[in-house]
């Protein structure tokens, strides 16, 4: 099996990222160029957004939010290691999809050390939508790991489009090579109620969905093209090297690790009271109502969440933005982004979601 090459500013320690580097092979796309490319039919993963050095505006943001959730996110990073263990046991490799999951799996790796004392294999890799998770990664983790069971990770879940994705490509895994994996992330928020290993179905902003690879070890989102990944390559990503003096990847791990020592107690509190429950697939629901109510054709231009409604904001074309108007206080930085762009905002009481971001229809006015 092919051995990882060192890609990303995370240390080996906390993850080993299994990607090939393609920094040299693929250009970037500019944002209304690669939108209409993926409305036309161009997968999303065949091209790589531009990223560029993050402006003071998407700085101010990250720190304000980091600031402001950093407990929350530290006690709900805590109960869904603690539900890792209480329900798979201390067998584990960690694997985190690439790239929202990998801070969140290093957080949980970093709290499973300080609390138990244990010392987890923590893997990155890439699963794509409509195309599956990377077979060649899961093989070679399997063969460095015999008898250890692998818990997926995710940053958190917007329609469960991903998760779907996972549980379909361990299906699919397992009828090729009689392996079955547990095909159910484990994320820190799951608003849209897809999944039962969750710290909090609470839907706050997680500070990493603030920016893109400067917060995520340098990392783009990953690629699958057939001219620059092939067959037995791991699934492609760019190493952003020129962005290394805007990284604050450690400067997040260790603001929200730094907080373990002082909310153990909280955590198996939040624990006690918040009983985990199964999936019900509420929010896949409340988005079906909501292409309903604005005709909107695809699912794929509505992006449930505060984490997605930040990244549409950021990195996508928006039409428009829906608030729930009892989260309004907590949604300051998406009115902000919104008013700075010019998207119209509407109230929308209607679901779980604290906001919802919906993409503009290339090509015509909606």
């Amino acid at each position: 099996m092919t051995r990882p090459e060192p890609i990303g500013s995370y240390s080996p320690e906390d993850v080993v990222f299994l990607l090939k580097d393609i920094s040299q092979s693929m250009g970037e796309s500019g944002t209304e160029e690669r939108e209409k490319a993926i409305q036309a039919g161009i997968h999303y993963s065949e091209m790589l957004p531009q990223e560029y050095k993050p402006s003071d505006e998407y700085m101010r943001i990250f720190h304000s939010s980091l600031h402001d959730s950093a407990e929350k996110l530290a006690v709900a990073v805590g109960v869904v290691a603690e539900r890792i263990i209480e329900n798979k046991g201390q067998n584990l490799v960690l694997v985190s999809l690439a790239r929202a999951g990998t801070p969140i799996g290093i957080l949980i790796k970093r709290y499973l050390e300080y609390a138990y004392n244990l010392w987890l294999p923590h893997y990155s890799i890439s699963i794509i939508r409509g195309k599956g998770i990377d077979e060649h990664a899961i093989r070679y983790i399997l063969q460095q790991h015999p008898g250890q069971s692998l818990q997926f990770i995710d940053g958190w879940t917007g329609k469960g489009a991903i998760t779907k994705e996972l549980q379909a490509a361990c299906d699919s895994f397992a009828g090729k090579y009689s392996v079955h994996l547990p095909g159910e992330p484990a994320v820190v928020a799951d608003p849209g109620h897809c999944v039962s290993l969750y710290g909090t179905r609470e839907d706050f902003l997680i500070p990493s969905a603030c920016l893109n690879s400067t917060v995520s070890g340098l990392v783009s989102r990953t690629v699958h093209r057939d001219d620059v990944v092939g067959e037995f390559d791991y699934h492609g990503a760019k190493f952003y090297t020129e962005l290394k003096e805007e990284d604050v990847s450690y400067l997040f791990i260790e603001t929200i690790a730094g907080l373990y020592p002082y909310i153990i107690e909280k955590v198996q509190q939040k624990k006690r009271n918040d009983v985990s429950t199964p999936p019900a697939w509420k929010g896949m629901r409340e988005v079906a109502e909501i292409a309903r109510r604005f005709s909107i054709d695809s699912m794929h231009r509505i992006k449930p969440g505060v984490g997605e409604t930040t990244r549409v904001l950021l990195r996508r074309v928006p039409w428009k933005i829906l608030i729930h108007p009892a989260y309004r206080e907590n949604l300051k930085h998406v009115l902000l982004l919104a008013e700075d762009r010019g998207v119209p905002v509407e109230v929308y009481p209607d679901m779980s979601y604290s906001c919802c971001g919906l993409i503009k229809r290339m090509g015509r006015e909606d």
